[in-house]
């Protein structure tokens, strides 16, 4: 799998360049991200980009479009496995249930109906960009039921918390694309969970001027977990 920039940039509020659509399409099928000056929520299904952003039903995004963050993969073939009834948790733990290692990055894709899902997308931003907490304070939710659609997402190793989000970040696009955003909760009522493994990791950098003059560090897991959800700063097993 590929990804683009690292989220500590966002959460710093360095994101003022980005990928492509045309060129991360070329890194693989299955994928997300969000949108340039975060104004939005990119889910990638079968080799599309979609955008979706507050004010207006997700739509397919242009070529020359850029990204500020993303990660993507080639989906491949793998087993289904059918979900009736659960709940987040519920659906967390089958996915974790799936994993080939809790060391390996997995792509996770579920097409079916959710019972309930709630979505957030966040507005987008202008110069002098806000840090990621800021912006995402202000995040617009939606919440529908029994709407058919497909989530897309990663389940990412504990220890690239900061480079991505680790375990598991999910987004949303209804099959009628009226609906999308980041996944805040879910109960799936009728779908077909794939789960893939990747060994391989591969980061790219951004190359602007901001991203070149600020030094990052890491020290924002509790701030990870708020906004995106994730694992906590500490477990049981620390």
């Amino acid at each position: 799998m590929t990804q683009f920039a690292v989220l500590d940039a966002l959460l710093g509020g360095v994101y003022s360049s980005g990928v492509s659509v045309s060129e991360m399409l070329g890194w693989g099928d299955t994928g997300i991200g969000c949108c340039e000056g975060l104004g939005g929520e990119v889910l990638v299904i079968d080799g599309e980009a979609f955008e979706c952003t507050a004010g207006a039903p997700p739509r397919r995004m242009r070529a020359d479009e850029t990204l500020p963050f993303v990660d993507v993969c080639t989906l491949g073939d793998s087993p289904g496995k059918a979900l009736r009834g659960v709940d987040l948790a519920g659906l967390t733990a089958a996915v974790e249930a799936r994993l080939l290692s809790r060391n390996l990055f997995h792509a996770v894709r579920i097409d079916g109906v959710m019972a309930r899902i709630r979505t957030r997308v966040t507005a987008r931003q202008e110069p002098p960009l806000r840090p990621l907490a800021e912006v995402a304070a202000e995040q617009i939710e939606t919440e529908v039921s029994g709407v058919a659609g497909v989530v897309v997402g990663f389940w990412m190793p504990r220890i690239y918390q900061g480079i991505t989000v680790a375990a598991l970040h999910l987004h949303f696009l209804s099959d009628d694309r009226q609906v999308g955003g980041h996944v805040l909760d879910v109960t799936v009522d009728d779908a077909l969970l794939r789960v893939s493994a990747f060994a391989q990791f591969a980061l790219r950098l951004p190359l602007d001027a901001d991203f070149l003059s600020h030094e990052l560090s890491h020290g924002e897991d509790h701030r990870i977990t708020a906004i995106e959800g994730g694992e906590p700063r500490s477990s049981p097993n620390d």
